[in-house]
């Protein structure tokens, strides 16, 4: 009898030694990963509830027409649209050699005093193509025009 005891109480050792461990693993894999998570928000989720000054996020859509504004040096500042609502950006550093008015754009950044500060900018990478998150939130909004599909019969 005293070794089966022994070896029940053993058993509950080792489950609890576990439990605890997959408990401690988790967490150091959500602390690792606080800063390397960026939730996409489009703009016109940004417009109904903007988020606070020290949220790093992504935001997508087009460039808007007429907006793009080369200041002194590599500050640039634009207005990047869903079709329902725009967000101002400004931007310092070097843009994509793809990023223009009318294109598609995905920035990561804070929205501070009602503009978007993005520390890094991604632009469409050839004449198809554009972000998932981007298609989505403008086909949410009722704007999003697919690419003309030409079908090469070589």
């Amino acid at each position: 009898m005293a070794l089966g005891k022994l070896k029940k109480k053993r058993r509950i050792q080792v489950i609890l030694v576990a439990v605890v461990a997959l408990a401690a693993s988790t967490a150091l894999i959500g602390y690792a990963m606080r800063d390397g998570i960026n939730f996409f928000r489009s703009p016109s989720q940004i417009a109904e509830v903007p988020p606070g000054p020290t949220e790093v996020f992504r935001i997508g859509g087009l460039v808007e027409d007429g907006s793009l504004i080369r200041g002194q040096g590599e500050t640039v500042t634009f207005r990047v649209t869903d079709g329902a609502a725009a967000v101002p950006v400004s931007y310092t550093g070097v843009l994509p050699d793809l990023f223009g008015e009318g294109e598609g754009m995905v920035g990561t950044g804070r929205y501070v005093d009602g503009t978007f500060l993005a520390s890094e900018i991604l632009a469409k990478h050839d004449e198809s193509y554009m972000p998932r998150e981007v298609i989505d939130s403008l086909k949410e909004q009722g704007v999003y025009q697919a690419p003309d599909a030409e079908i090469s019969m070589n």
